[in-house]
């Protein structure tokens, strides 16, 4: 077995960025390097309220409410790393924003701990007719038709006011009755 590599210029055709000045990826040197390890480490040994303090002075802002130490933590040492070494480029911003911006979308219509993967198929069966909703990225589709939500499908189905995701399943409350039959 070979022992490892360590000569940078090991990196410029493994497809990692070179942490050397002008080599392809961002302008910084091991020096740099040591130094950011260094600052990441003392974070560990700050207090807390000396964390939330370097919050305020990166973010101009307060920490969010609930946010643990070890998650006070590794968000800071995340943005030491983004300013030592950049951060995510525009066209991936642009492209995760998009992917998150369309699961909001349909697990809002659902329930909150719950998201859907677009090309989900829900099944029901509805007084001897089985009604089939199939989830896309901006709502579902039943019987041809787009809705924004499960509700309105569930509407009508039972033409009835009752909430879409108990009505397909999708809740705790109604798996919960659901195992409750299933044991007697």
């Amino acid at each position: 077995m070979k022992p490892p590599i360590h000569d940078p210029s090991a990196r410029k055709h493994s497809g990692a960025p070179s942490l050397l000045p002008g080599r392809g990826g961002p302008p910084t040197s091991y020096a740099d390097v040591a130094e950011v390890e260094r600052q990441i480490a003392e974070l560990v040994d700050r207090s807390t309220p000396e964390l939330r303090l370097v919050w305020r002075q990166l973010h101009h802002t307060g920490p969010p409410h609930g946010l643990s130490r070890d998650l006070l933590i590794r968000a800071l040492a995340n943005q030491l790393q983004e300013r030592s070494y950049g951060g995510v480029g525009q066209a991936l911003r642009r492209r995760l924003q998009s992917l998150t911006g369309a699961t909001e979308k349909v697990a809002t219509a659902v329930d909150p701990g719950l998201v859907l993967k677009a090309g989900t198929t829900l099944v029901r069966q509805w007084r001897g007719h089985t009604h089939t909703v199939l989830v896309h990225t901006d709502g579902f589709e039943h019987e041809g038709q787009h809705y924004r939500s499960l509700t309105a499908i569930a509407e009508r189905i039972t033409e009835a006011h009752c909430s879409g995701p108990r009505f397909f399943g999708l809740t705790k409350r109604a798996r919960a009755s659901a195992g409750a039959k299933a044991g007697r």
